[in-house]
This record gives structure tokens, sequence and C-alpha cells, in this order.
């Protein structure tokens, strides 16, 4: 487990590249998690009750959807 882990250790601290490739995985994470979800995926049924939820999904098993 040591060397495992010191092995892992000294090669993120060594890198070079590897920094600036992780920060742009993370913004491309964060843009495909956060941004979207708030501007384009909003909840369906947002603002409905449970009996208006629940007749919403029966209809909807019952299209096929």
């Amino acid at each position: 487990m040591g060397n495992a882990w010191r092995f892992y250790h000294d090669g993120f601290r060594q890198m070079t590249w590897g920094r600036t490739l992780w920060a742009i995985i993370l913004l491309k994470l964060f843009v495909m998690f956060v941004v979207l979800r708030v501007f384009f995926f909003k909840p369906a049924m947002s603002g409905m009750d449970d009996a208006q939820k629940t007749e919403c999904v029966g209809q909807q098993l019952e299209h096929g959807r």
C-alpha cells in the first residue's frame, strides 16, 4: 500500500500538463452537470402536487414514453 501511494503521490506532484488537463476535465464536468442542468433540463414535474405527479407518470407509462 505504501509503495502504491508513493508512486501516485510522486506522479501527481511532478505533473506538468496533467494539472492543466485535470482542470479542463473538471471544468467540462461542471458545465455538463451544473450549467446544462440549470438551463436546459428543468424538472418536468416541478410545481405539481403528488396527485398530479401520479397522474402524469401514469399517462407516460400508458403511452410508452
